[in-house]
C-alpha cells in the first residue's frame, strides 16, 4: 500500500488523513470500506466527509463518518464496530491515525474480539500508544 497506513489486524488499517486521489488506489488494493474519524473543518484544506463519501461511492466502496474529538464517544465506537463487524477490508483515518486506532480498540472490545493487552500490544507494534485508553 503506497498510502502511509499501519495494519492493526487482518484487513484493518489506520492512516493519517487520506486525500480524494488516494481513494481509487485503496479500491485497487481491495479496501471495501473507508472510515473517517475526522470532524469536518478540523484543518483548512482537508476533504469534507461529503467529498470523501462521494469519492468512495464512485469507487464502489462504503464510507462511514464517525467523527472523534478527543477520546472516541459511544456513537463513534458503535459506528466503528459496525464497520468492522463483517470482516470487509477497512481503512480508517483521522489526522494522525491515533483516534482511528483508539476507536478500533474500543470497537474490538465491544465486539469481544480481543483483550486489552492484545490490543495494546498490537497498537504499539503499529506505532500507536493505547496506555491512556480505558480498555
Amino acid at each position: 500500500m503506497n498510502i502511509r497506513a499501519n495494519a492493526l489486524s487482518a484487513g484493518v488499517w489506520a492512516a493519517p488523513q487520506i486525500g480524494l486521489d488516494d481513494v481509487p488506489e485503496l479500491e485497487r488494493l481491495g479496501i471495501r470500506r473507508i472510515v473517517s474519524h475526522r470532524p469536518d473543518s478540523e484543518e483548512p484544506g482537508q476533504p469534507s466527509a461529503a467529498e470523501m463519501s462521494a469519492a468512495a461511492t464512485a469507487a464502489g466502496m462504503e464510507f462511514v463518518h464517525a467523527p472523534v474529538s478527543g477520546m472516541p464517544g459511544a456513537d463513534a465506537v458503535k459506528a466503528t464496530a459496525g464497520a468492522l463487524e463483517d470482516g470487509s477490508p477497512v481503512l480508517m483515518f483521522c489526522r494522525s491515525g491515533t483516534r482511528s486506532t483508539f476507536a478500533w480498540a474500543l470497537a474490538m472490545r465491544s465486539l469481544d474480539r480481543a483483550d486489552a493487552e492484545t490490543l495494546r500490544t498490537t497498537a504499539a507494534a503499529a506505532g500507536y500508544d493505547l496506555s491512556r485508553l480505558p480498555l
